[in-house]
């Protein structure tokens, strides 16, 4: 009876599979490709030239325990009776909003093109950076499985790369926001502005004093309120709020109108 050599094709088989059960949700994440180059890096590069830096406040992101052993993103979907039982409205756990709003910003042009830094501002006033390379999941569930990773480790790292995609960061946002910047929060309350003569305004004034600024744009990722007015999440930084509508717009909706605006008047696509 001849006896197999170890390290043969089983023992190579067995090592892959091996590998294959420990890849957790980190590591599905993709990190950066060559394309990502015209990224900023450095801390100086963030914060110097012209780019949209775009604070999501009171977003919902909570780890909710529905049973011993497993944590989920507490969510109006999955957990109606544990919002119940606490006597929470459903209407603050919808951390689809922030998924809906990453998705529009960091899959548009203006990202690409490295002109745009997104924060995330919790309910629970945790402070998140969103690296502009992250490709954020296309489906829910996927999105809130990487959540509660970022939630509990405070990091997510790329899995082929050096690099940090999303991190924990300490408060308050004001020191991440570059020297000099204008800041404005969107609000139903605010000044009635048509965003794109709102955007060229801006623009030219940077244009006559030579200085190019980055502009702070801070929305509410919520179903309802008004999180820009409250002292927490944004009043005490912005210079002005500002309407863009008549109507009430979905936080996504503003995401979108900001980056489509602001390619249009950069000549990005």
């Amino acid at each position: 009876m001849v006896k197999r050599k170890a390290g043969g094709s089983d023992s190579k088989e067995i090592v892959g599979k091996a590998k294959k059960r420990k890849k957790t949700l980190q590591e599905k994440v993709d990190g950066p490709s060559e394309a990502d180059k015209l990224l900023p890096r450095t801390l100086d590069e963030r914060m110097a030239a012209r780019r949209i830096v775009v604070v999501l406040e009171k977003a919902n992101l909570e780890c909710v325990q529905p049973r011993k052993g497993a944590l989920e993103l507490l969510n109006s979907d999955d957990h109606k009776n544990i919002c119940a039982k606490n006597n929470r409205d459903i209407a603050d756990a919808r951390p689809d909003i922030t998924h809906q709003c990453l998705m529009a910003l960091l899959d548009s042009p203006l990202n690409k093109a490295g002109k745009l830094l997104i924060y995330l501002h919790t309910a629970q006033n945790v402070l998140i950076e969103v690296h502009p390379s992250l490709r954020v999941p296309r489906t829910f569930k996927r999105f809130a499985g990487l959540a509660v990773e970022l939630l509990q480790r405070h990091k997510i790292r790329a899995a082929q790369a050096n690099e940090t995609l999303m991190k924990v960061v300490s408060n308050p946002i004001e020191k991440y926001l570059p020297p000099g910047s204008r800041r404005f929060g969107f609000s139903v309350s605010g000044r009635s502005v048509k965003l794109r003569d709102f955007a060229a305004e801006l623009d030219r004034e940077a244009e006559d004093k030579r200085t190019a600024v980055p502009i702070v744009f801070s929305i509410g990722a919520v179903a309802r309120d008004d999180p820009v007015s409250e002292a927490q999440f944004g009043a005490n930084y912005i210079e002005e709020k500002i309407s863009i509508c008549p109507w009430g717009l979905s936080a996504a909706c503003c995401c979108s109108k900001i980056c489509s605006e602001f390619e249009y008047l950069w000549n990005i696509c």
